[in-house]
């Protein structure tokens, strides 16, 4: 599969970070970490762009792309809804059609287990504002039951249990009608209701984020944003939100989204339906290319379900070479490299067991990876202003053998016989040190640059995209010639 990653790069001067005692790469991501706060309209376009793509794999991993694409954009009868609808709200056919795309897949009968139904995910609330009827029937279901009754009085029958039977009827509701379920009504309907929230919220972006996350959810997000600073009023979309958080800066803007993310990834639902649109081109176009690409997203270590992340699919069995130690042990200075452990400089420590050096090692786009994460992760802390000294990343895997990785067990745990990923332990980190790291990895991995999961109870397993390998090895090549450098600055007493 190929990734055509186009990666905006800054070749700036060499400026340190927090110090000539750091690493510094010249070659640079622009735009990721602390220097969000200097985002240009065109970098800010560039980076909407590389996420809209980077949509590709929640939409292209579910078994369900492939047939909704055929039931959304095949189906005659749909495919008139569509236009009909566009045409009497205002509101394009290629966003509705997006959005029934990524909310059923196109399928009438559609049910979430949260509550919304239909071909597009009304809920039972939102579908009374629309005009949809709902409508329920009260039923009563009649059981008879014995019970027990003691006797009272005196005598012999005191205290005597009896027996006898009450009746009982207990209300239930039975669906009558649900306008959800119709086509031909919910879609129209949706159609209105998106065009009632582009003119309430000033954008067809902000429209689409409210379908997803809610109205009164899109309310408070627009006043935090407008609070924010760096943010134009007249430029206030949900692209400038997302790419204008952070934790140095716009804290409480930061926050809120990562609340809205950690509830239901709605602040990054526009991207995902403007991804769908171009999918849906691409399916018209070229059916079989749109199959291609589906098939391109499936893991092929996960034979039954969807890939469970971006390494699942980055990751191939034929990258996995390294089948012993001694593999290994050939591979270095030709497909590994030695990772340069010098904690303060890099921003990493290797940790690992005294007699496994021949462990230390890694493809040269990993090591960069790594020395890249741990710069933008301090020179983020450092902006922070938080309290205590940078701690070095601890690195507590990177290439192994497979026969030891299947010891392991883990579901991880084969992807390191590729040598293009590693682990970062984060227990002793501190909680603002883990919060950089993590916005950090969030922010090279929603543009495509890398990605990474939950690795057991406190690590993080993270490999770089194969379209960013180049890019990465080149950061590598930098760090390894100014380590290089100073060994022999050193050895001449400079």
């Amino acid at each position: 599969m190929n990734f055509p990653y186009v990666f905006l790069l800054a070749l700036l001067p060499f400026v340190h970070a927090g110090g000539q005692d750091h690493f510094t790469p010249t070659h640079r991501v622009s735009g990721i970490g602390i220097s969000r706060d200097d985002i240009s309209d065109a970098l800010l376009d560039f980076r909407t762009e590389r996420m809209i793509e980077s949509q590709t794999f929640s939409i292209m991993r579910e078994a369900d792309a492939l047939p909704g694409a055929k039931r959304v954009v095949g189906n005659a009868k749909l495919q008139a809804l569509f236009r009909s609808a566009a045409a009497a709200s205002g509101m394009p056919a290629s966003v509705i059609e997006a959005i029934c795309f990524l909310e059923s897949w196109g399928n009438p009968k559609a049910q979430s287990a949260t509550g919304p139904k239909g071909i597009m995910q009304i809920s039972g609330a939102t579908a009374v504002s629309m005009g949809l009827k709902v409508t329920y029937a009260t039923r009563y279901r009649t059981t008879r039951d014995k019970v027990a009754v003691k006797a009272k009085g005196k005598g012999k029958g005191k205290g005597k249990t009896t027996y006898r039977t009450v009746t009982r009827r207990t209300p239930y509701k039975v669906l009558m009608r649900d306008d959800r379920m119709l086509p031909e009504r919910a879609i129209p309907a949706a159609a209105h209701y998106l065009a009632g929230m582009e003119r309430k919220f000033g954008g067809r972006d902000w429209a689409v984020f409210a379908y997803h996350c809610g109205q009164g959810c899109v309310g408070m997000m627009q006043e935090i944003t407008r609070r924010a600073r760096g943010i134009p009023k007249d430029k206030m979309t949900v692209a400038r939100m997302f790419f204008s958080h952070s934790p140095a800066w716009n804290r409480e803007l930061n926050e809120a989204v990562q609340q809205q993310m950690q509830r239901d990834y709605s602040p990054t639902y526009w991207f995902r339906i403007r991804r769908a649109e171009q999918l849906l081109a691409l399916y018209r176009r070229d059916p079989a290319e749109f199959a291609r690409l589906a098939q391109g997203y499936k893991s092929e270590f996960v034979t039954n379900g969807r890939a469970p992340h971006r390494l699942s699919v980055w990751l191939k069995k034929d990258d996995l070479v390294f089948r012993s130690s001694d593999d290994i042990r050939a591979a270095l200075g030709q497909k590994l490299v030695k990772a340069l452990n010098r904690p303060n400089y890099f921003g990493y420590a290797v940790n690992l067991p005294a007699d496994s050096d021949y462990l230390s090692d890694a493809s040269p786009s990993a090591i960069g990876t790594l020395a890249y994460i741990a710069f933008e992760t301090r020179r983020l802390f450092e902006e922070m202003g938080a309290k205590g000294p940078f701690r070095p990343l601890v690195v507590t895997s990177l290439v192994e053998p497979e026969d030891y990785m299947r010891q392991k067990g883990t579901p991880e745990a084969l992807a390191h016989c590729s040598g293009h990923v590693f682990d970062i332990d984060y227990s002793a980190l501190p909680t603002a040190e883990l919060e950089c790291l993590r916005f950090v990895l969030s922010d090279l991995g929603w543009e495509g640059y890398l990605g990474f999961v939950e690795d057991g109870r406190d690590s993080l397993h993270i490999g770089c995209s194969p379209g960013s390998r180049e890019f990465f090895t080149k950061v590598f090549q930098e760090a390894a010639g100014k380590a290089a450098k100073d060994i022999v600055e050193a050895a001449e007493g400079k």
